[in-house]
């Protein structure tokens, strides 16, 4: 009976390898088993090792260690060789023996190479499991180990056999350096732990669940891996979902965060949208004349219910503050347009996820979450409510489900630097940075430059708030007279000491000028877009990637409060700038820069793109100082640099409740 069964599955094993022969030119893929002597040399190889008999997963078989017998298999190793042939009446006996008692128990002989395994001895045994779908074959591999290089995929590939001596799992495969040291954090491990055999086989049960979502999905169609997607999906969900709940129900929250892991093979994964709706050629909104115009218009929403969900209240924080302003002002000019519901003092984690549902069960159909912390919990939302607009106050986070929008604060710093280099006597001014994320390196940058436009002898002192409790103090006991303290949130704060301060010969800080927030023009402009079409148009605009606002001071979601006392030529000056800043024809970063460490960063001729000024890590020349590292931060400033900061991905993750 076992010879019958066996002749028949050679059949539908050909029938499959045919079609994905087929599949294979159609498509202009090579049709065959890659072959490892082809793609490798000596010169290529930094050592090999002997990893004895393991378990290899059918799935990381891709290729044969010599051309031999190759045009016997299709490229998935389903046989193409006639059912009469000797190769089939060959495959069918092993075929035969894996259905009987004794099964194929001889391991196979292969070579492993960047995570992929060709065979060397066995390739009947391979394809007959194959067409089995045995998610393991055991084998015996010898590792080939590449020379060391800047390369991505090396870079992971060194990163992988570090994990495997903690793991001992081929499966644990990431396409990116530093991600099985999140994987140990999201599990509950120190970064070090080596897994048990206990723990093993815990993962390995879930994971295998997952992996076949992952396929089902068309994960193969994507330069991620089952454990990039892993990654992805445990931000949201919990390991234990995947031992405890249905296949269907892996697979519908696999498919609720899909594009997030889509996203991950993408060379500029968030698209930075830097202009609002109406400053586009057609304001993001679809034209359509006569009925058919009617028709679309009514498709979108003549009113919204909003909700903003606060860390803290306005009372204990000004940022918060600044955006409760902003809501306050997003009331005054929609009107009955918009209904609003405010939730403060949300802690990040289930209680913002109970939050924004509560908010969501009272009708919500926007959320401004207004802290980076909470963009955990609407990640989660955003997941489960598809229908939901979900935005979170932050920057550079690759997560299509979740907006993320923050201003180009740099350009009001770049004004306030060329007031401080004006003003200055001995060109020595001081700067107070707050934190190491994204954006802070481009307005220090962008303060110095504006400096040197004024003054080319200016130079800038650097502290950092985040490390030292009181650098203003500091900087006053260096001599230094001018100092570029925290941006004012509102500019109705100008009283206190914010922005750019003069030290006076009794030892007070007289304000002179301060970039601000606006953030009821950011609100009211995203609102509109919703209800005109904009927000539906850029998702279509943007390629299925992340979107990030970063509106400067032409949308006005940001300005600069100038002091009475200033001189009229340099508020004159500072006028001018202004406008150039804001109609796009003065560029601060479009002037010869050089860095801290002597390399030229621009010549003078080109434009920084968004990307690239959003992500600066350097530091212009002309400044003393440098950016701290993740160590010497205060404890209070370490969250928000996991999140946010310009090193994030260099920071060990920390470890979770243990899940396995």
């Amino acid at each position: 009976m076992s010879r019958q069964e066996a002749t028949e599955q050679y059949s539908r094993a050909l029938k499959a390898g045919q079609k994905n022969y087929k599949d294979c030119v159609l498509h202009g893929r090579y049709p065959y088993p890659q072959v490892l002597d082809e793609i490798l040399d000596d010169s290529m190889v930094a050592g090999r090792a002997d990893m004895g008999v393991i378990e290899i997963p059918t799935e990381q078989i891709t290729g044969t260690k010599t051309a031999g017998r190759r045009s016997a298999f299709a490229a998935d190793f389903m046989p193409l060789l006639g059912e009469d042939s000797e190769f089939a009446y060959k495959w069918i006996e092993l075929c035969a023996a894996h259905l009987g008692d004794e099964g194929i128990r001889d391991p196979i002989r292969c070579y492993e190479y960047l995570g992929r395994f060709y065979v060397q001895e066995g390739n009947k045994r391979v394809s007959v499991l194959k067409s089995y779908k045995a998610p393991t074959v055991p084998g015996y591999v010898i590792r080939v180990i590449p020379n060391w290089s800047e390369d991505p995929a090396i870079q992971a590939y060194y990163d992988f056999m570090r994990s495997y001596q903690m793991t001992g799992l081929y499966r644990v495969y990431f396409s990116r350096a530093g991600s099985f040291a999140k994987l140990q954090a999201a599990l509950g491990y120190e970064p070090d732990h080596v897994w048990t055999e206990d723990e093993r086989r815990r993962f390995v049960s879930g994971f295998t669940y997952f992996q076949d979502a992952f396929w089902k999905l068309g994960g193969r169609d994507l330069p991620a891996t089952p454990a990039d997607a892993l990654l992805v999906w445990l931000k949201v969900y919990p390991f234990e979902n995947l031992k405890t709940t249905p296949a269907s129900e892996i697979l519908k929250s696999l498919s609720a965060v899909w594009a997030d892991v889509k996203v991950l093979g993408h060379a500029d994964p968030i698209s930075v949208s830097t202009e609002t709706p109406e400053q586009t050629e057609d304001g993001g909104v679809p034209h359509a004349p006569g009925l058919f115009g009617r028709l679309v218009k009514a498709m979108f929403p003549s009113h919204l219910n909003v909700a903003f969900i606060n860390e803290y209240s306005p009372e204990e924080s000004d940022w918060i503050r600044a955006h409760d302003l902003g809501r306050q002002y997003l009331e005054a000019m929609m009107g009955d347009q918009v209904t609003v519901q405010v939730l403060n003092c949300v802690q990040p984690g289930e209680g913002a996820v109970a939050a924004m549902e509560a908010a969501i069960e009272e009708g919500a159909q926007v959320l401004f979450a207004t802290t980076p912390p909470l963009i955990g919990a609407c990640r989660t939302i955003a997941a489960k409510y598809s229908g939901v607009r979900v935005l979170n106050c932050s920057a550079s986070m690759p997560y299509t489900g979740v907006r993320t929008y923050y201003s180009r604060i740099y350009e009001g710093k770049f004004l306030t630097g060329t007031i401080a280099g004006a003003m200055s006597r001995d060109g020595l001014i001081g700067y107070v940075a707050s934190n190491p994320i994204f954006g802070v390196p481009a307005s220090i940058n962008a303060f110095a430059l504006g400096a040197q436009l004024t003054n080319p002898r200016a130079r800038i002192q650097l502290r950092w708030s985040c490390v030292e409790e009181d650098p203003m103090a500091r900087l006053a006991e260096d001599g230094v007279d001018l100092i570029s303290n925290r941006d004012i949130p509102a500019p109705d704060r100008v009283r206190e000491p914010w922005g750019l301060c003069q030290l006076r010969p009794d030892g007070s800080l007289l304000p002179l000028a301060s970039p601000y927030w606006h953030w009821g023009n950011f609100y009211v402009k995203i609102v509109r877009s919703i209800f005109s079409g904009g927000w539906d148009a850029l998702s279509a605009k943007d390629g299925g990637r992340a979107v990030n606002y970063w509106w400067g001071m032409s949308s006005r979601a940001i300005d600069v409060t100038l002091s009475q006392t200033l001189p009229s030529g340099v508020r004159q000056l500072v006028e001018i700038l202004r406008k150039g800043v804001a109609d796009g024809s003065i560029l601060p970063f479009q002037r010869p820069i050089r860095s801290q460490d002597g390399t030229v960063r621009n010549e003078g001729e080109r434009w920084f793109s968004p990307e690239e000024i959003l992500h600066m890590d350097w530091l212009c020349d002309c400044v003393d100082g440098g950016i701290p590292a993740f160590e010497e931060l205060l404890p209070m400033s370490r969250n928000l640099a996991r999140l946010q900061g310009v090193y994030r991905d260099q920071i060990l993750p920390e470890k979770e409740s243990t899940l396995l």
